[in-house]
């Protein structure tokens, strides 16, 4: 089979090309069969009031764009950015290539993959703002 395989708790919900689909009282699998589909599930979402740090702010530029809710153009921009203060910020060799990789992404249009790389950045970043305070 090919394409992408959601599998859904029960009453969970998903975003689809900018629509929201939520699961019924049983647990399902839904199989995604269009490329490039906008897939975001909705308890992986951030909220506008957890948007706090440069990382988190960056990840909700990728969220807005890939949810539909941004202006193309602009929101891009804001986003390669975004990561371009990002990789002036982390001087790892780890965070560097977790920043690489979500650049690439960008560069693209690939935004699910951009939010899945910075992502994986959070907890660096809460460290780094622990440390430093």
């Amino acid at each position: 089979m090919t394409g992408l395989v959601i599998k859904l708790a029960p009453n969970e919900r998903v975003l689809i090309n900018g629509a929201v689909i939520q699961n019924g009282d049983r647990r399902a699998s839904i199989s995604v069969r269009s490329p490039n589909a906008n897939i975001l599930r909705l308890k992986d979402a951030l909220h506008p009031d957890q948007v706090s740090t440069p990382v988190s702010r960056v990840c909700y530029v990728a969220q807005l764009l890939l949810s539909g809710d941004a202006d193309p153009a602009e929101g891009h921009a804001q986003l390669i950015a975004g990561l371009e203060q990002l990789s002036q910020v982390f001087s790892d060799r780890d965070s560097r290539l977790m920043i690489d990789d979500a650049s690439a992404a960008a560069l693209l249009g690939n935004y699910y993959q951009v939010l899945r790389q910075l992502r994986r950045l959070l907890p660096r970043e809460a460290r780094l703002l622990a440390r430093a305070q």
